[in-house]
C-alpha cells in the first residue's frame, strides 16, 4: 500500500480505487488530529464545486433582503459560484469549526445588559478572531503540503468569496437552523467557520439531512425587529446585527425600539435556541472579554472622539461599526432604556460632529421626555440644539422629538 505522501502520485498513476480510498482515509484521520492540535474544534470535508444553495441566495438578493449589504453581495455572488475562483484545480473543501463561547452555559442574559450599559454580540467580546484563525488555517495548510508534497492549499477565514456555511453543511458540521445559523447537534451555533481548500481529492463527510429544529420557533418568535420573513429567510434590513454593524447611517424609526440595548451585533436568536443550552465553552485567550465588554458603558462610548475610538477598539471587531455607527447605536440604546446618570453624555452627543449621532441623540432625548427625572432637561437640551442645528435631517429628528 502506498503512503499518504504518495497520494497525488497514486492518483496520477491510476492505482487501485481501494488503495487510494484507504490512503485518503488515513490522511484524513491525520488531518483531523492535526486540526485539533493547532486549535480547531471540529473538521469536516466537502467536495469542491458550485455551492448547493446558490439559487436561494440569488432569490434572497432579488427580494431585497440584503439591506445595505446588497452591493457587497452582488459583487461577491458571481465569485462565490465556484471555489475554483479561489484555488484553480480545487477538489476538496476542508471546513473547520472553532467554538468561541466564553461562558460554558452557552447563553447570555436575554433580558439586557443593565442600566447605562449596552450589549455586544458574543463573538466580538474579545480580540478580532480573523488573525488567530488565519494563522491556524495557514499552519494546517503548511502541514498538509508537507505531508503530501506537491499538493496545493489555500486558507479562507471569511473575507474571501466562499459560501462557508454551504460547504460546512456539505461537510457534516451542522444543519441550517430556522434562524439561518448553522447548528451542530453536539455544539450549538456559537462557532466560527474557516475553510482550507486543496487540490487533493479527499473522502467527503455526510451532510446533516435531518431538520433538528422540528416544530420549535423560539428564534423566530424572539426576534424583536421581526427580521425573519419565514423560517430560514432573514431580512437583513431589519436584522439588529446588520443594522448595528454594517449600516452606519440613520436607523428607521420603527426599528429603533426593537434594537433594545444592542450596540454591536445581536445574539437573541442564538440565546433562545435550545441547542445552545450546552454549547461548549472556550478558554482561548483571544475570545475572552476585553476591558469593558460584553456590557460597555453607553455614556463612555458617547464620549469617545475619533482618536479615542480607534485606541479603545483597536484590534477588536467593534471597529467595524465605525465610530459614527457605534455612537449612533449607543444613543439609541439610551433612548430605549433611559439612564439618568448618562444624561449629560447623551445631551453632549447633540453636538457631535456626525449628523447621524446627533439625530440618534435627539430621538433618544425625545423618548426621555417621558422619564420623570430628566423630562424637562431633555426638552431644554433639544430646544437649545434646534436653534443652531444646520443639518435638515437632524432638525427633523429634533422637531419630532419635541412634538
Amino acid at each position: 500500500m502506498e503512503s499518504p505522501n504518495d497520494l497525488n502520485a497514486a492518483n496520477r498513476a491510476g492505482i487501485g480505487h481501494v488503495g487510494r480510498l484507504l490512503n485518503s482515509r488515513l490522511l484524513v484521520e491525520e488531518l483531523r488530529r492535526e486540526s485539533v492540535r493547532v486549535g480547531f474544534s471540529r473538521l469536516g470535508i466537502a467536495p469542491a464545486g458550485p455551492p448547493p444553495r446558490r439559487e436561494l441566495v440569488r432569490q434572497w438578493l432579488d427580494q431585497g433582503f440584503a439591506g445595505v449589504m446588497r452591493e457587497w453581495f452582488e459583487h461577491q455572488e458571481p465569485l462565490r459560484a465556484d471555489p475554483e475562483n479561489l484555488l484553480p484545480g480545487v477538489r476538496s473543501v476542508i471546513m473547520l469549526a472553532t467554538d468561541h463561547a466564553t461562558s460554558t452555559d452557552g447563553t447570555a442574559d436575554v433580558g439586557g445588559a443593565g442600566e447605562g450599559s449596552g450589549r455586544v454580540a458574543r463573538y466580538a467580546w474579545g480580540a478580532d478572531y480573523h488573525d488567530l484563525l488565519r494563522s491556524r488555517v495557514n499552519m494546517l495548510g503548511a502541514w498538509l503540503e508537507a505531508r503530501v508534497p506537491g499538493c496545493r492549499t489555500r486558507g479562507v477565514v471569511d473575507s474571501a468569496p466562499l459560501a462557508e456555511r454551504d460547504f460546512a453543511w456539505l461537510a457534516g458540521l451542522g444543519w441550517f437552523g430556522k434562524n439561518t445559523m448553522l447548528i451542530d447537534p453536539r455544539a450549538g451555533s456559537f462557532f466560527f467557520l474557516t475553510a482550507l481548500l486543496t487540490d487533493l481529492e479527499l473522502p467527503p463527510d455526510t451532510p446533516v439531512e435531518v431538520d433538528h429544529c422540528g416544530t420549535c420557533t423560539a428564534c423566530l418568535d424572539a426576534c424583536p425587529t421581526g427580521a425573519f420573513v419565514e423560517p430560514r429567510v432573514l431580512d437583513a434590513s431589519r436584522c439588529i446585527s446588520a443594522l448595528s454593524i454594517e449600516d452606519h447611517g440613520p436607523i428607521a424609526a420603527d426599528l429603533r425600539p426593537g434594537m433594545q440595548d444592542w450596540i454591536f451585533g445581536c445574539d437573541i436568536c442564538q440565546e433562545v435556541c435550545p441547542w445552545n443550552r450546552h454549547a461548549p465553552g472556550s478558554t482561548e485567550p483571544t475570545f475572552q472579554p476585553s476591558d469593558g465588554l460584553p456590557t460597555p458603558s453607553l455614556a463612555a462610548i458617547l464620549g469617545l472622539d475619533t482618536e479615542a475610538f480607534r485606541k479603545r477598539f483597536k484590534g477588536t471587531p467593534l471597529r467595524r461599526a465605525k465610530r459614527r455607527g457605534l455612537l449612533r447605536s449607543a444613543a439609541i440604546a439610551l433612548g430605549n432604556r433611559p439612564h439618568a446618570p448618562s444624561f449629560d453624555a447623551l445631551a453632549a452627543a447633540l453636538a457631535d460632529e456626525e449628523p447621524v449621532v446627533r439625530g440618534a441623540a435627539a430621538w433618544a432625548l425625545g423618548r426621555w421626555r417621558h422619564a420623570d427625572v430628566v423630562a424637562e432637561r431633555a426638552r431644554v437640551a433639544l430646544i437649545g440644539r434646534i436653534e443652531i442645528e444646520t443639518d435638515a435631517d437632524v432638525r427633523a429628528e429634533i422637531e419630532r422629538a419635541l412634538a
